[in-house]
């Protein structure tokens, strides 16, 4: 079988790109529960989605948003080699949305007959970057790893788009997931409907199949992914874009990225 952070673009193998030879992901303990109990979730990069095998994800844009639309911190966080962790307690009804922000510019020029590379921000590139550097050729990237958790009945405060970027609303209820049935997502892309993009999904234990399974789909025309759950167990979804839409003057072009991870229970 094949299997080949302050500021996250300071490590450009956490962007959860599908371009990227490693994979970012979220992986929360459970996603369905009662008001008051707590998850934990690990949050990784690796060769493939859950497998800890390369390194920890920084935590440093964790931004977790409660039911009601404010924002919450995670408990007891820690970062290791291969994983970090976080707890969360779902006090209120509804659901939450947990997310890892991406957001940046990335730069390359030539030095003295050498190429040089760098990773910032907006704010930090006059300073940082030379004007008049020889070939100099600026991105934009922006990203969004996101996971979800229900305790109770479940509503869409936190689910609402931002407008910017690739974002996936559930058209389906999130917590609702059940294998043999259908599941719809809509796609968008600063806020629009995303028509026809390609999007991968992979399901949990990899490791412990021949092969890595992957389904890769389209959207329709109204940037809606539709598909049958066969198994149940943690899902990647997975989709990015590069166009000439970037949000900043500096950068020409702008690659977008969006990784959720569902869980689908047994009915």
């Amino acid at each position: 079988m094949n299997r080949t952070p302050c500021i996250l673009l300071l490590a450009a193998a956490l962007l959860p790109l599908a371009a990227s030879a490693h994979k970012g992901w979220l992986a929360p303990s459970k996603t369905v529960l009662d008001v008051d109990q707590w998850i934990t979730v690990d949050a990784g990069v690796s060769t493939e989605p859950f497998v800890r095998d390369h390194n920890a994800m920084r935590l440093d844009n964790l931004v977790i948003v409660a039911p009601d639309g404010s924002t919450v911190a995670p408990e007891n966080a820690s970062t290791g080699k291969l994983r970090s962790t976080f707890d969360l307690q779902l006090k209120q009804p509804g659901t939450y949305r947990i997310s890892v922000l991406n957001d940046g510019l990335m730069a390359s020029w030539e030095e003295d007959g050498k190429p040089k590379r760098w990773r910032g921000t907006a704010a930090t590139f006059a300073t940082e970057v030379p004007a008049k550097a020889k070939g100099l050729k600026v991105s934009e990237s922006q990203g969004r790893l996101d996971t979800f958790a229900t305790a109770g009945k479940p509503n869409d405060g936190a689910l609402k788009p931002t407008g910017r970027g690739l974002e996936l609303v559930p058209l389906s209820g999130i917590a609702d997931l059940f294998v043999g049935e259908d599941a719809r997502f809509r796609f968008l892309l600063d806020g629009k409907p995303a028509a026809g993009l390609e999007v991968e999904v992979i399901r949990d234990g990899t490791r412990y199949r021949n092969a890595i399974g992957e389904q890769h789909l389209k959207t329709d025309g109204d940037g809606v992914l539709s598909l049958r759950w066969s198994e149940p167990g943690l899902h990647w979804i997975s989709a990015s874009v590069q166009d000439a839409k970037a949000s900043v003057p500096q950068a020409k072009e702008r690659r977008a990225s969006y990784t959720a991870t569902v869980e689908v229970l047994s009915p």
